[in-house]
């Protein structure tokens, strides 16, 4: 390790730690607020805020092992009544993106484990629910029918080459009024007004371009 520690990159860059960073090869000098670190691949990545442009903050991730020299800029003591002190607090706010230097003393809102993985397998639920709605054997115009029918409906789905509508109601191929039916023994009380709904939906999807 390059930087002379055993210890985790978390520790030796804090978080929401305004730093100065020295790299390697052309001991390029960069500044900026440790946003996160990385112990797999082994990186820093420091947020600039950006005062003068569009973008609000520029992100740079850093090879940890490329850093020779590392000075945390210690915001304890920057400010004071002196002007070279009212200045550098100012270049730190800017540098920082805050309005006030406290703002950096604040811990960070604490996102859990458990939130993170709820959120992933909310986003895996919704992909498997887009992709079961889409059937690669029917006609484009097919799934432009079932696309309509679903936004309507709500509980559509495909069997084979039919889209089964609140699983009473089928639309055959080629996906026209004419090709509209209840089935026989549905138990969830659709009847011809149902049948009708459904066929004006199919009729105006495929009038629509």
């Amino acid at each position: 390790n390059s930087n002379g520690s055993t210890n985790p990159l978390a520790t030796t860059y804090p978080v929401n730690t305004l730093m100065e960073l020295k790299l390697s090869p052309n001991g390029e000098t960069i500044r900026g607020l440790i946003y996160c670190t990385d112990e797999i691949s082994n990186s820093i990545v420091l947020k600039k805020s950006l005062v003068h442009t569009t973008l609000s903050s520029e992100i740079t991730v850093v090879n940890a092992a490329s850093v020779l020299e590392k000075k945390t800029m210690d915001i304890s003591i920057i400010g004071g009544s002196e002007e070279d002190g009212d200045e550098a607090a100012a270049a730190a706010r800017e540098l920082a993106g805050v309005s006030d230097l406290d703002e950096l003393k604040l811990p960070l809102p604490n996102v859990s484990r458990k939130a993170l993985e709820e959120r992933e397998r909310r986003a895996m639920r919704l992909a498997e629910e887009s992709f079961s709605h889409v059937n690669q054997k029917a006609s484009p115009e097919g799934q432009k029918i079932f696309d309509k029918l679903l936004k309507a409906c709500n509980e559509v789905v495909w069997k084979g080459e039919s889209i089964l509508v609140l699983k009473e109601i089928r639309v055959d191929p080629p996906y026209t009024p004419d090709y509209c039916s209840l089935i026989a023994g549905g138990s969830g009380g659709l009847d011809e007004h149902s049948l009708e709904r459904v066929k004006k939906i199919v009729m105006a999807a495929s009038t629509s371009s």
